[in-house]
């Protein structure tokens, strides 16, 4: 019996480690776009920084879960990771129109713009992981 529930470790080993490779890509990528550096304010106690980073983070892993459920292999999981990735840069950059200087708001611990940037990018993530419609 209990080799029966492991044998699907190998594909969770293959899916969960891809969904890791993606988050750490994410990460690379959104933080050498951003004008701001998360980490840093982070280290710093920016509470502001944490938070827009965090649900940043959940707007994009929410597409990858869903891809992660959906592909139909390793390769189309990472192809959708990548369209995620896109579309929260994408969102990064519309939002800084109503809100000019957004990341030097976020740096200056304005809880406002964090709020306006990880709230946004979480709700373009729900909108992306729906939208990750797969036919047979």
């Amino acid at each position: 019996m209990v080799l029966q529930s492991l044998a699907g470790l190998p594909a969770f080993l293959v899916y969960f480690c891809t969904g890791i490779i993606a988050v750490m890509l994410y990460l690379f990528v959104y933080m050498r776009v951003t004008a701001h550096d998360e980490f840093a304010l982070i280290r710093d106690d920016c509470a502001p920084a944490s938070l827009a980073l965090g649900l940043s983070l959940l707007g994009f892993v929410l597409p990858v879960a869903s891809a992660i459920v959906h592909s139909a292999n390793v390769v189309d999981c990472l192809i959708w990771a990548v369209i995620a990735l896109i579309v929260q840069i994408a969102v990064y950059y519309i939002l800084r129109i109503p809100v000019p200087k957004l990341s030097e708001r976020i740096e200056a611990g304005e809880m406002a713009a964090a709020l306006w940037l990880g709230l946004a990018s979480l709700a373009a993530g729900v909108l992306n992981a729906a939208s990750m419609v797969y036919s047979p």
